[in-house]
């Protein structure tokens, strides 16, 4: 199941989040900061997938954006990291040179 998505830009600002659970205002804030640090300070030759408490982070990188997503233990890491590439391709569709550049910068 999907806890959270966010699309995160490489100065650590949330650009969009959705929750599919509550979660507290402020610890919100305290998740998304440290989610983001673990996620921004990961080379591009390690593995796209995090243990993280007590669900797992899947993220994509394109080019300044960093896209993440919370799962819990039981959901497919592969399934949710081509999910967010086909999130990226229908926003590079709809808002044509918003996302391309980055797509084609992998």
């Amino acid at each position: 199941m999907i806890k959270f998505f966010l699309m995160v830009n490489k100065q650590g600002q949330t650009r969009l989040s959705r929750y599919y659970e509550h979660v507290e205002i402020n610890k919100r804030t305290i998740l998304e900061a440290e989610v983001i640090k673990n996620c921004l300070s990961r080379s591009k030759d390690q593995c796209s997938f995090i243990e993280y408490k007590d669900f797992k982070l899947v993220y994509r990188q394109y080019a300044a954006l960093f896209v993440v997503v919370g799962i819990n233990e039981t959901e497919n890491e592969m399934a949710v990291y081509e999910l967010i590439h086909n999130f990226v391709e229908v926003l590079d569709k709809y808002f044509s040179r918003v996302v391309s550049e980055t797509l084609y910068l992998l």
